[in-house]
């Protein structure tokens, strides 16, 4: 499995990996990704849950304690669960955001997809989605999964982030160029 050294060598893209092989070994790869995904919506969802996560008053057994509550309510398999446990157990629910997101980066480069990042001055619709998926896929050689946001500020265009590459096509940068070479 080729992962980042980067990913590697961070605390949460330690625990990420641990849980990818257990996952990997027990073939509920899909499942932990899945229940990963629904922990971050209701950790993006809820403050009372974000704080729970963070607060270094609560003791162990009872970040452990409700834990097990959130995830019985969510109904996420057991692996996850006992994760969450050994989180709490080692005072690291904190970086349970950036642990799912080292989770998400690891599954993708195992099924050999590449993350993009699109954004727009408006919204862009499900075909140019599309083709622009397409056009990226071409390019990269790899799967590209696809995340579209909306800046104003661009004034036109489109700023597409691959990783550490980035593609500025946007209005903004233009202008911002002109400008400059008119100082000059």
């Amino acid at each position: 499995m080729d992962i980042s050294a980067g990913i590697k060598a961070s605390l949460s893209g330690r625990y990420a990996s641990a849980l990818f092989d257990l996952a990997s070994e027990s073939g509920t790869v899909t499942a932990v990704e899945s229940d990963l995904a629904t922990l971050g919506a209701a950790l993006a969802d809820s403050a009372d849950l974000a704080a729970l996560t963070t607060n270094p008053e609560l003791a162990r057994a009872t970040q452990g304690a409700a834990m097990a509550a959130v995830a019985k309510k969510l109904k996420l398999s057991p692996l996850t669960t006992n994760f969450l446990g050994v989180l709490a157990a080692n005072r690291r629910l904190g970086k349970l955001p950036a642990i799912i997101a080292a989770f998400r980066a690891i599954a993708a480069a195992q099924r050999g997809e590449v993350t993009a990042t699109v954004t727009s001055a408006h919204p862009l619709s499900d075909e140019q989605v599309a083709a622009l998926k397409t056009k990226l896929t071409a390019r990269e050689g790899r799967t590209v999964m696809l995340t579209a946001s909306v800046d104003p500020d661009l004034l036109g265009g489109l700023v597409v982030t691959i990783g550490s590459q980035r593609i500025d096509a946007s209005i903004r940068t233009r202008l911002n160029s002109l400008a400059q070479a008119m100082k000059a």
